[in-house]
């Protein structure tokens, strides 16, 4: 009769062990992967994405240099109106003591804007309501031309302007042209 039981129902101490064997999961990036590749090839659900990859490239490529043109162009103008502002200083502050103040404040202009090519900086000048243009106003004294002109009291002006290139992708947005202007006038001291 025990045998019969012990048949029927072992004890405890007599069954071995069942070896605990931990459950292999798949590493997490296996299984991401192969679900990805599902998603892909599987009938039409990633389509939208590839579209969307391929839509988004077009439009965002041509904003994007658009957007960065036009900081170029806003940086030149930004340098143009402060070289030009330090130009108008330096030459209201050597009223008086210089011959050719024209050169002076161009000078003063183009140190002052360093990105900008001086070859197509032009320049034009009001000194005490009398016009002049270019780089140089010469004068032979003191108290004759130019130098005259800019007695203390009276007002200088200094105007500058440079061209702007507003193309893209080879067209141009500003075809008949683009140009920087910027002036200062200033109190010769």
């Amino acid at each position: 009769m025990s045998i019969f039981i012990e048949i029927l129902i072992p004890s405890r101490a007599r069954t071995p062990q069942a070896a605990v064997v931990p459950a292999v999961r798949p590493r997490a990036g296996v299984c991401n992967i192969a679900r990805l590749a599902h998603l892909l090839f599987s009938e039409e659900e990633g389509a939208s994405l590839v579209e969307f990859a391929l839509v988004s490239t077009m439009l965002l490529l041509p904003l994007t240099t658009f957007i960065m043109s036009f900081g170029a162009f806003m940086t030149n103008q930004m340098q143009l109106i402060n070289a030009v502002d330090i130009g108008a200083r330096a030459v209201a502050v050597n009223g008086g003591i210089t011959l050719d103040p024209c050169s002076i404040a161009s000078s003063a202009v183009i140190a002052a804007a360093p990105n900008l090519n001086p070859a197509q900086l032009t320049f034009s000048y009001s000194l005490n309501g009398t016009p002049y243009s270019g780089t140089s106003c010469s004068s032979s004294s003191l108290v004759t031309g130019a130098a005259a002109n800019l007695a203390g009291g009276t007002t200088a002006t200094v105007t500058a302007s440079y061209p702007c290139n507003l193309s893209i992708f080879g067209r141009n947005f500003m075809p008949s042209g683009c140009l920087m202007k910027a002036s200062t006038s200033e109190m010769v001291q």
